[in-house]
C-alpha cells in the first residue's frame, strides 16, 4: 500500500477511532461517552464499511504474518452480554487461522492461581507474525477482584501484600508490562465494549426467548447486574490508570453492535497500516534459485 492509500485509508477511518481512542491525555469520564453512538451511519451503510474492513484486514494479516516482525494484541473487556464474541466472530471472519489465535480467560484454575495474576495471559501472547485475541484478560484481576475482595484470598498472596494500594500497584504492572511488549514489537490495542444497563436487559431477555441462546445465561449473570454501579467505577478506574499512547483503551459505544464492529475494525486497520507491513523481497541468492527451480520444472514438463 502507498503513502497516498495509507493516508486515505486513515482519513476515511479517523471518525470511527478517534472519538473512543483514550490514550491518557487529558481527563476521563465514562459517563460522557455515549453507549448509544451510531457514527452518522445506518445499519446498511456500516454494513458495507465492515466489508471493506473484512477485506483490508485480510490483506494486512497477511502481510503482517509474511514479514514476521511485529506481532499485534487485541484485548476485550465488556460487562457478560455487550458483543464480545460476536465481534470477534464478525470482524475476523474470513481471516486466516493461522495467523490468528483467541483465547478466552474464565476463572482461574487451582494451577493458574498458583503463579502471578499475568501469568496465563502471558504464557497467550501471539508470537511474531500473528494477532492474538484476548477474550477478557489479566483486567479481571483489577475488575472482578475489586468488585468481589473475597476472590484475592484464592490467589495465595502473602498477607502483607494486599494492602489498600494492591490494585493501583497493578496497573503499574500492568502499564510497564504493556509499554515491555510494545518495545519489542507486539502492538497491544485494549477495547471496552461500553453497554447500557437497559440494552443488557433486552439482550438477557433475548437469550431466555430463544432456546439457541439460552445456554448463555446462567443466574449469576443476574448477581452481577445488581453490581452495575461498582463495574462501572471499576472500569472507569482501569481506563484512567492503564492508557498509555503505546497501549490506548477504545471506548466502543456498544449498544448498536453494528456500530462496535465498525469502531473496533477501523481501529485495528488504522494500528496496522502505521506498521508499513510488505511481503519481504527475494534475495539475489534466492533469485537464482527460483530461476533453477523453474527451469527444472519446466525441463519435467517435457517428458
Amino acid at each position: 500500500m502507498n503513502n497516498k492509500s495509507s493516508q486515505s485509508l486513515s482519513d476515511e477511518l479517523k471518525p470511527f477511532v478517534a472519538p473512543f481512542r483514550y490514550d491518557g491525555s487529558g481527563k476521563f469520564h465514562l459517563k460522557s461517552h455515549k453507549t448509544n453512538e451510531k457514527g452518522g451511519l445506518d445499519k446498511d451503510k456500516a454494513g458495507k464499511i465492515l466489508e471493506a474492513n473484512r477485506q483490508r484486514l485480510n490483506d494486512f494479516q497477511e502481510k503482517l504474518y509474511a514479514q514476521d516482525r511485529w506481532s499485534l494484541l487485541l484485548i476485550f473487556q465488556g460487562m457478560d452480554a455487550s458483543g464480545k464474541d460476536s465481534a470477534i466472530k464478525s470482524i475476523f471472519e474470513g481471516i486466516n487461522p493461522q495467523g490468528c489465535d483467541v483465547h478466552s480467560f474464565k476463572q482461574p484454575t487451582s494451577h493458574e492461581l498458583d503463579h502471578d495474576f499475568m501469568w496465563r495471559s502471558t504464557i497467550a501472547l501471539p508470537e511474531r507474525g500473528r494477532i492474538g485475541i484476548f477474550n477478557r484478560s489479566y483486567y479481571e484481576e483489577c475488575l472482578v477482584t475489586r468488585v468481589h475482595p473475597e476472590l484475592l484470598d484464592k490467589q495465595k498472596l502473602p498477607p502483607r501484600l494486599v494492602t489498600k494500594n494492591i490494585f493501583h500497584e497493578r496497573f503499574e504492572d500492568i502499564t510497564a508490562f504493556e509499554r515491555y511488549l510494545a518495545r519489542n514489537g507486539t502492538v497491544v490495542l485494549k477495547f471496552f465494549l461500553n453497554l447500557s444497563k437497559e440494552e443488557q436487559r433486552e439482550r438477557f431477555l433475548e437469550r431466555l426467548d430463544q432456546p439457541a441462546k439460552n445456554w448463555k445465561f446462567s443466574m449469576g449473570d443476574i448477581t452481577e447486574r445488581a453490581l452495575w454501579p461498582r463495574y462501572m467505577a471499576v472500569y472507569q478506574d482501569i481506563v484512567r490508570h492503564t492508557s498509555t499512547p503505546l497501549a490506548p483503551w477504545h471506548v466502543v459505544p456498544a449498544d448498536h453492535k453494528w456500530f462496535a464492529r465498525v469502531v473496533i475494525g477501523s481501529a485495528i486497520l488504522t494500528a496496522l497500516e502505521k506498521l508499513d507491513l510488505k511481503f519481504p523481497r527475494a534475495d539475489k541468492a534466492s533469485l537464482q534459485e527460483f530461476k533453477e527451480v523453474r527451469k527444472a520444472l519446466l525441463e519435467e514438463g517435457k517428458d
